[in-house]
């Protein structure tokens, strides 16, 4: 009923006589919130606060599951949809780890341009978040053979992630789920314990001890911790 004449113009009418000011040049509606592929409605008792749903994801989580659909789409709101933004939220730090931070080229580079592009396409933030993924890969792939290059498009992953109000975190501290206070946030060990097991795991695999050291690992795995071992040591993260 929301888009069916003569709703635009009683609101016009009503705010332009109370204020003698113009109203509006553009309207913009967004599609329905579902649960389940259900509309969400008080009537239907199937609807979230903010509040309830930041006890378990994290406001980034959140915003890169509302900009995953185009905003005139429907939203249709399931742990599971919320568990792959952050999964691929998760990816987009993981290529950031590790990535020396480098000045980035200016505003003109093709990468820049494709965001700009979808952006001017009626704001379509899932090709948005899609050049976000080229550039991922990108780094990913030279992050051997070129450090500064893949330094470079790292800083514009972020730049551009910015527009959008995600990749603002830390890496390391996203990927160990720790709130803006520095504290691991949520269920499962905390960083000491799991920093001491990393260490056990260590003294295992220095003494040739495998079965213990795959028991460790196995272990944390079954608390939510992941390990990634590398050049540089064993890193972690929360799933």
């Amino acid at each position: 009923m929301d888009l069916q004449f003569p709703h635009h113009e009683n609101e016009i009418a009503q705010s332009e006589g109370a204020y003698g000011e113009k109203f509006v040049n553009y309207w913009m509606h967004n599609g329905f919130v579902k649960v389940d592929e259900e509309k969400m409605s008080k009537s239907l008792g199937n609807f979230f606060t903010v509040r309830e749903i930041l006890t378990r994801y994290r406001p980034e989580e959140v915003r890169y599951f509302i900009l995953g659909s185009h905003y005139r789409s429907p939203l249709n709101y399931t742990d599971d949809n919320l568990d792959k933004a952050r999964a691929a939220l998760t990816r987009l730090y993981t290529t950031l780890r590790s990535v020396p931070a480098t000045d980035s080229e200016s505003g003109d580079g093709p990468y820049h341009q494709a965001f700009r592009d979808a952006m001017d396409d009626d704001f379509n933030t899932p090709e948005a978040l899609a050049v976000l993924f080229q550039l991922s890969h990108e780094v990913n792939r030279l992050r051997e053979a070129s450090p500064q290059q893949a330094g470079e498009l790292a800083a514009i992953m972020r730049q551009l992630g910015g527009v959008l109000g995600i990749l603002g975190d830390e890496p390391e501290r996203y990927l160990q789920g720790k709130t803006s206070q520095g504290q691991a946030g949520g269920a499962g060990p905390q960083e000491m314990e799991i920093e001491a097991m990393i260490e056990r795991r260590l003294v295992a695999r220095k003494s040739k001890d495998w079965s213990e050291a795959d028991r460790i690992r196995d272990e944390l795995e079954a608390l939510g911790i992941v390990l990634e071992d590398g050049p540089e040591g064993t890193s972690w993260r929360r799933v």
